[in-house]
């Protein structure tokens, strides 16, 4: 079952794609939109990461923190954020595999993959807008701008 808007984001700590630690609770003060993402590599993550690589200014107007989270390691994020222009953390959710997806309730064991999803923590750390995707579905950046927008 997924988390519930309105629910305290759970805490976490994970490597970004240059082995740095990246926890939730250092943003505090900033919207925090958790871009949850099958894998890298694959063709709709690619384009969902695009189009937020193409709005980033966008999302730095709204003073929102761009965090990827995907059970690749470390080495993969490094390689595809090289390769994407990706400047926002990508963070390995990978040993144990899918821990932080699962605390949000994205994290399929059957695939061992996690959800396509967005969960947008506001400035105090609660959950105020999430939405879980189709695998092949690349989600709307804009939709995810308005819900960051309404929270100012």
């Amino acid at each position: 079952m997924s988390i519930a808007v309105g629910q305290p984001a759970p805490e976490f700590t994970l490597k970004d794609q240059n082995q740095k630690d990246v926890r939730l609770g250092d943003f505090r003060g900033k919207n925090v939109v958790i871009v949850f993402y099958p894998l890298d590599w694959s063709p709709v993550c690619t384009n969902e990461h695009a189009c937020f690589v193409n709005d980033m200014k966008k999302f730095e107007s709204l003073n929102a923190q761009i965090l990827g989270l995907s059970v690749d390691s470390v080495w993969s994020h490094k390689a595809y954020a090289d390769k994407m222009n990706i400047q926002y953390p990508l963070l390995a959710d990978f040993q144990p595999r899918g821990s932080v997806a699962e605390k949000f309730g994205v994290y399929l064991a059957d695939k061992g993959i996690t959800a396509r999803a967005i969960a947008v923590v506001d400035k105090t750390g609660k959950v105020a807008w999430f939405k879980q995707y189709e695998i092949l579905q690349v989600p709307d950046v804009t939709e995810v701008a308005e819900a960051i927008a309404k929270l100012s």
